[in-house]
């Protein structure tokens, strides 16, 4: 870690991960409270008691930081100390009972991600990662893909809720890759994608609109794994508020981008 943080922080906050993880596991095969936040973005109770749970928690562990949470502090403010957190990423496939769905939670420090925790309640599979210290899947270190060939490669993507505005924005990219690649998967949660690249399920992953809490865990994830991460534009670092991300194994990454910015 970059600063006089507990040294025991990233086990606290795994062990208060899990927990919360405990109640989407209870809830998955149940019948769901849903609320629509848009035409196809919603949220459930369960987002709601999952957030809420972690917030508190957390609160103990690090009292001096503040949240930038998707369902109860949607805002764009990060001070210099603040979790990230999407409670329940694959809301979607939630409510469908579908078991693609996790739990993000990132700490920012000043300027960069510091700790990256993101849980996948069904299969037990907690992935986390600490700032030049490597990243774990249940305690053992993860590397990315060693995969060079683009046509080996599988990627993942996703869609923005504002599809039905970004039709073209879309299918054009993926009109590319689709021909140059292994396969594309769609999982519907951002944060397993990145951590699915992190630990070599997938060589690459990108994807339009996403906010902070999709990404701030994945994204040291997959840099501490050996990853790169840029907007699919090459030249262009990423940032929680890029309006687009590519992450991948680096191997494959100029092919990748190459692919997915061509008119």
């Amino acid at each position: 870690m970059t600063c006089a943080l507990d040294k025991e922080l990233p086990q606290k906050a795994e062990a208060i991960v899990r927990e919360a993880g405990s109640i989407i596991l209870g809830r998955l095969e149940q019948p769901k409270d849903i609320y629509h936040k848009g035409r196809i973005d919603l949220v459930t109770n369960t987002d709601l008691e999952v957030e809420k749970q972690l917030q508190s928690q957390l609160s103990i562990i690090l009292p001096q930081a503040s949240f930038l949470s998707e369902e109860s502090m949607p805002t764009n403010k990060l001070n210099d100390l603040t979790w990230v957190i999407d409670p329940l990423d694959g809301t979607t496939n939630f409510a469908h009972g579908l078991f693609p769905v996790a739990i993000s939670v990132a700490l920012w420090q000043k300027d960069q991600i510091v700790l990256g925790l993101v849980y996948i309640p069904k299969t037990h599979e907690m992935f986390t990662a600490v700032k030049d210290a490597g990243a774990f899947l249940n305690g053992r270190r993860i590397k990315v893909s060693p995969e060079t060939s683009l046509e080996n490669s599988l990627i993942a993507t996703g869609f923005p809720y504002d599809i039905d505005k970004r039709i073209e924005e879309i299918i054009q990219p993926l009109q590319g890759v689709l021909p140059s690649v292994r396969g594309i998967r769609r999982m519907g949660a951002a944060a397993i994608d990145l951590a699915y690249t992190a630990c070599g399920r997938f060589e690459g992953f990108y994807e339009l609109g996403l906010k902070p809490w999709d990404t701030a865990a994945g994204w040291l994830l997959v840099l501490e794994a050996g990853g790169a991460v840029t907007e699919l534009n090459l030249q262009n670092n990423f940032n929680l508020y890029s309006p687009s991300i590519m992450a991948t194994n680096s191997l494959i990454h100029y092919s990748l981008g190459q692919i997915l910015t061509k008119k």
